[in-house]
């Protein structure tokens, strides 16, 4: 083989992955990379969309956005909001993991019991936000049974009260998303050698010390990477909050979805909306790399 041969195979065998990856790519770019380099764009523009010939703002719209009270508060319902259901996730799927994994349980119940935990992610966001505004409303289920066993004296409008409504909201966030801990703590659970446990039973050492210093260690990689994973999922979370409250009472719940969704559909406010979602995209991009250097330091 010649030596122009030997290059030109060289080349091919260099160029075929890309060629195999070019249809994953071309659809890449043009659903996610294209949109989020025009809303760049737009974040900098005056009048963009609406017309033809926008101007040049600078950074006059991340100003305008920095400057609202409005969007200061989302931030910190969107950070309330993540941080509760992150922590309550990971207590909840932690607890009902362990349940399952727990020998003293009956098989059977056990099987029952994984059918039962794992039904709130089969619902959709919107089934949701529909069962929960059912069950919290003043008339609903739950003020029902708060009464009869004396928690409460009066009927309490869970997502029309300022007081209340971010609390019921971050509720039924924590029932939706629980399951995902859960079954993948299950999974860890049952990787973890019993080794490790029977060497534990026969220095004497109780539940608590077992959960402590053998349970929580082995699962703290799979903790650690689906906490994060949660944090940057909720963090976007819209379509609950949107159905549920739509950012009220009096933006109570007005979380940096809503408030970009809001100044675009309802204000017609393109560029601050465009200002708003690269808001979003930076922190969901530094908790991203922040994600992926763990996951490299592993």
């Amino acid at each position: 083989m010649t030596r122009q041969k030997r290059s030109h195979h060289k080349l091919k065998r260099a160029v075929a992955p890309y060629l195999y990856l070019s249809p994953s790519l071309l659809i890449i770019g043009l659903l996610m990379l294209l949109p989020m380099v025009t809303v760049i764009a737009y974040s900098f523009q005056n009048s963009a969309v609406l017309r033809r010939d926008p101007t040049f703002a600078g950074l006059k719209h991340y100003q305008a956005i920095f400057d609202d009270p409005v969007f200061w508060a989302s931030l910190w319902h969107t950070l309330y909001f993540t941080c509760m259901s992150v922590i309550f996730h990971m207590t909840i799927g932690m607890v009902f993991a362990l349940m399952l994994n727990s020998d003293r349980i009956n098989p059977t119940l056990r099987n029952i019991l994984r059918v039962l935990y794992i039904l709130p992610w089969l619902f959709t966001a919107v089934i949701i936000a529909v069962i929960w505004r059912l069950l919290l409303e003043p008339n609903g289920v739950v003020n029902s049974i708060l009464m009869q066993i004396g928690i409460i004296g009066s009927k309490v409008e869970w997502f029309s009260s300022p007081e209340t409504a971010l609390h019921a909201v971050t509720f039924a966030n924590i029932w939706a998303g629980y399951p995902l801990f859960m079954v993948s703590l299950l999974a860890g659970l049952q990787g973890i050698p019993k080794d490790f446990y029977e060497a534990a039973d026969i220095d004497g050492a109780k539940a608590y010390q077992k959960l402590i210093f053998i349970t929580i260690p082995q699962l703290m990689p799979i903790i650690i990477s689906i906490s994060l994973l949660d944090f940057i999922w909720t963090m976007q979370v819209f379509p609950l909050i949107w159905i549920t409250t739509g950012g009220g009472p009096i933006y109570s719940t007005e979380v940096l979805s809503t408030y970009t969704y809001k100044l675009a559909f309802s204000s017609y406010n393109l560029s601050q909306a465009s200002a708003s979602a690269v808001v979003i995209l930076l922190i969901s991009l530094g908790l991203t790399l922040f994600y992926i250097r763990y996951q490299k330091a592993r």
